[in-house]
């Protein structure tokens, strides 16, 4: 059973940076689809990025098109967002998912990004 635990929230200004990294265990993360999604309050919850590892190919809302980028790192078995040119709008609580096919199965218990005006 796959468990990921996201962490490097906070808080920042806007036009600053933040990093978040999702730990995966019982699992290795590029043996699944994974992705960030964020839920703003009183919104849904939506879509931010996933990659796919064999493809090595990304997809990008487009509200942090140029501004985020999803990495992994094999070391540590973690899923990282790194989060530049910040927005009051990006706030949200971010979360962590992975899947094997087009279920997000799994998910982290989210991380609180609060970015300051």
């Amino acid at each position: 059973q796959v468990q990921l635990v996201e962490s490097g929230g906070g808080l920042v200004q806007a036009g600053g940076s933040l990093r978040l990294s999702c730990a995966v265990s019982g699992g290795t993360f590029n043996r699944y689809i994974m992705g960030w999604f964020r839920q703003a309050p009183g919104k849904a919850r939506e879509f931010v990025v996933d990659i796919r590892w064999s493809a090595g190919s990304t997809w990008y809302a487009d509200s942090v098109k140029g501004r985020f980028t999803i990495s992994g790192d094999n070391a540590k078995n973690t899923v990282d967002l790194q989060m530049n040119s910040l927005k009051p709008e990006d706030t949200a609580v971010y979360y962590c998912a992975a899947r094997r096919d087009t279920i997000w199965a799994y998910w982290g218990q989210g991380t609180q990004v609060t970015v300051s005006s």
